[in-house]
Parts: structure tokens; C-alpha cells; sequence
């Protein structure tokens, strides 16, 4: 057995596959090493502008995102499907050239909170669209065998980015490191024509395969399209839920790192080592559960045990933390969720679009993983803001975020069992 069919054996690809799964990986990252570069940079900035503000700027970012969503979707509607990752990923690469000249020119408090809302904008919004291709190049059973794979390339990303980030800050600075990301922006563009291309031949556009539309045709229909798709359809819907329960434990768990890390480690240079030894822990353990487990359950049990476990695993640890309220407990519980969310969670996720039409993959997905998302992130960041006013500490908040979670994994088990067999089951058109 050549090293190539090897390869292809461990990850479950199967003849002709091994390529177009490698060059995902390689999209992913990419995107993912220059978006790491930059989030220990997003997280000081935030604490920057006070722990205390922090819902002011998860708000901004949901009112952002109501902006950014519609005027995409509009996009979406005017060019071919091959070239709309070229438009959205083309449109952002600018974006961080003007916030590479903005370091360079000054710092201020202002200028870090725009910083903060635009990349949880970004980070959310390239990530969305890049799932939304992988959706459209791979059919259904290739997705259950290959997303998780290509889902590790965002863990390597994730495992990249820190360790450049730390190395390079001090001869290049924010500034450079934000230019390097939009670089890197740019070569995904590159793995995405390829992907295009080996769709026709072998993926989803492939002789035989199910029907499906064209990518030489634009996703047609109006700005807000994809919210009147969720609307009408009880499975987005679903899906919509799982998202807002999802984001609202990751809220909970987030204000209280911030809360923590603000009060064990005050110096700034500090911080930005803590966070980029979490983000590395979880990208490490994630790429190992990527790459060895993660794959395997979705190919025998489907994307019910990715969707399901995950959440009880946070509900336990919500129960651990309102028990033992320290730094210490607090990582291990987000090491587990961001893996979890990464390695399971993520992929199992995305198996739930294949099978959809074009529709539900650009316009209504890309408004569950964007707007839906971010709704979840205020709302919960204000119901966080209210425990904490309640006075009662870390054990409210954390009993609550038990209860989400525990919601959220019942949902995951719903959903994981209803996917949808044959394209547009649950999603009719706007």
C-alpha cells in the first residue's frame, strides 16, 4: 500500500477523495492560523475596555452582524456560487489591511473595542461561509466521513496561529501580525478554486451523484432570504435553537474566563500568555480527537453522538464549577467545551446542511451561524450581567448554564436523529 492510499485509509477518504480533503484541511488552515494570530489581541482589547462593558460590546457585535448579514445575502444573490467566497473573503482581506495601518498609527480604547466587534464579525462570518462550500462540494456520505478531517485543519490552524502569533508580535507587532492574517486570507482563495473544480468531477456535481445546483448560478432571492427560510422551516429552526444554546453556555463560560483571568493575572502581556496557552491546549487536544475519534463516530453512529455528548459533558462541568468557583476548574471546563465544540460539535453541525439545497447551505445557514449566533451571545451577555447584579456569584450563573446546556444537548440528540435524507427536505425556498 503506497503512502498516499495510507493516508487516505486513516482519515476515511476513499478513491479520489484524498486531495479535495487535504486542500479543505489546508483551508481551514489557513483561515484559522491567521485568525488565532489575532484572538489573544481581540481578548486583551476586550479587557481593555473593562470586564464590566463586555455586553455593550457583544451587543455592537449583534447589531453589526443585522448590518453585515443582509448586505452578504445581497451579494450572494448577484454573483455565481464559485466566486461568492472570492467577493466575502476579497472584502475582509481589505478590512485587515486598514486595521494593520490603525496599529501602526495608534492605540486607544475605541479603537480596540472596533477591533473587538469587527473580528467576532469576522471570525464568525468567514468560518460560516468556508463550512457553507464544504457543504456544496461534498455530498452527504462523503460529509460524515471527511468533515471531521477537514475540521482538523482548523485545529492545526488553531495550534499555528498562537505559536506564530508569540513569536512574531515583538519584531512585527499587531500591525504585522494583522497583515500576515490577510495573507493568509488570500491563499484559501486558492484551495477554493480547486475545490470548485473537483466538485464537478468527484464531489457532490459529480455524474451520478444526487442533483444538485450549479455553482455557476447565483443563490437567488432577496436580502433577507435567509430568515424567511428558517421561518418556514421546523428543522432551521431547530437547528437555530441549538445554536442560541450553544452560544449561551459559551457566553456564561466566557465572562467568567474574563472575570477570573482580569482578577489572577493584571498585566496585560500576561493575559495574552494565558489565552494563548488555552487556545493552544485546545487546539492540540482537539486535532487528536479530530484525526483519531471523531471521524469514525460520525461513520457508525452518525451526527447524533457529536451533537449529544458534548453538551452533557458542559452540563457536568457547569455542576463542577458552581462546586469549586476557581480559575483552575474554570480552564479544564473551557478546554472541554471549545474541544468539544471544535472536534463534535462543529462537524456533527455541519453534516446536518449537506443534504440541503443551495438555499438553506449560503442564505439560511449563513444566518444561523452568524445573526442567530451573535442574538445568542447578547441575550445570554445580558442574562449574565443580571445574575452577576443578582449578587449570588459564580453558583447562580453556573446552575443556569447547567440548565443550557442541558437543553442544548437534548436538542443535539433531536436533531442528530432527524437529519434530513434528500436535499430541501425541511427547507423550502423564499
Amino acid at each position: 500500500m503506497s503512502p498516499s492510499q495510507r493516508l487516505a485509509s486513516a482519515i476515511n477518504a476513499r478513491p479520489g477523495e484524498l486531495a479535495a480533503a487535504l486542500c479543505g484541511f489546508a483551508l481551514f488552515f489557513c483561515l484559522f492560523a491567521g485568525y488565532f494570530m489575532l484572538r489573544p489581541i481581540r481578548e486583551a482589547m476586550g479587557i481593555l475596555g473593562g470586564v464590566e462593558n463586555l455586553q455593550w460590546l457583544f451587543s455592537a457585535t449583534f447589531l453589526a452582524m443585522l448590518v453585515t448579514v443582509p448586505l452578504f445575502a445581497w451579494v450572494n444573490s448577484r454573483v455565481p456560487r464559485r466566486r461568492y467566497l472570492d467577493w466575502v473573503y476579497g472584502f475582509f482581506a481589505l478590512n485587515l489591511v486598514g486595521f494593520a495601518a490603525l496599529f501602526q498609527a495608534c492605540e486607544s480604547v475605541w479603537g480596540g473595542r472596533v477591533f473587538y466587534v469587527w473580528i467576532s464579525v469576522y471570525n464568525l462570518f468567514v468560518v460560516s461561509v468556508a463550512w457553507s462550500l464544504m457543504a456544496d462540494v461534498f455530498d452527504t456520505l462523503q460529509a460524515r466521513r471527511l468533515f471531521p478531517f477537514i475540521a482538523a485543519g482548523a485545529s492545526c490552524g488553531g495550534l499555528a496561529g498562537p505559536a506564530l502569533g508569540a513569536l512574531l508580535v515583538a519584531p512585527l507587532g499587531q500591525g504585522g501580525l494583522t497583515l500576515l492574517a490577510a495573507g493568509l486570507l488570500a491563499v484559501t482563495l486558492l484551495a477554493k478554486h480547486y475545490l470548485m473544480a473537483w466538485r464537478e468531477t468527484r464531489g457532490a456535481g459529480r455524474p451520478g451523484a444526487p442533483p444538485s445546483e450549479s455553482p455557476a448560478r447565483p443563490v437567488l432571492g432577496n436580502p433577507f432570504s435567509g430568515i424567511l427560510l428558517v421561518l418556514r422551516s421546523p428543522y432551521l429552526l431547530a437547528v437555530g435553537a441549538f445554536v442560541i444554546l450553544l452560544a449561551t453556555a459559551s457566553t456564561f463560560l466566557y465572562f467568567e474566563q474574563a472575570r477570573l483571568v482580569a482578577a489572577s493575572f493584571p498585566e496585560r502581556a500576561a493575559q495574552i500568555r494565558v489565552f494563548s496557552l488555552l487556545d493552544f491546549a485546545v487546539q492540540a487536544l482537539s486535532l487528536a480527537a479530530q484525526l483519531f475519534i471523531a471521524g469514525r463516530l460520525a461513520e457508525r453512529h452518525g451526527p447524533r453522538v457529536l451533537l449529544a455528548g458534548v453538551p452533557a459533558l458542559v452540563c457536568l462541568g457547569f455542576l463542577a464549577l458552581a462546586l469549586a468557583p476557581t480559575f483552575t476548574v474554570l480552564a479544564v471546563v473551557m478546554v472541554l467545551r471549545r474541544v468539544g465544540e471544535y472536534a463534535f460539535v462543529r462537524p456533527g453541525r455541519e453534516m446536518l446542511f449537506a443534504p440541503l439545497d443551495a438555499h438553506s447551505k449560503y442564505k439560511a445557514k449563513n444566518f444561523i451561524d452568524t445573526v442567530v449566533y451573535r442574538a445568542g451571545d447578547a441575550l445570554s451577555a445580558w442574562a449574565k450581567a443580571l445574575l452577576d447584579g443578582l449578587g449570588a456569584g459564580v453558583l447562580l450563573a453556573a446552575l443556569a448554564g447547567a440548565g443550557c446546556a442541558a437543553l442544548w444537548g437534548a436538542l443535539g440528540w433531536y436533531l442528530g436523529g432527524r437529519q434530513p435524507t434528500r436535499p430541501a427536505a425541511d427547507a423550502p425556498r423564499a
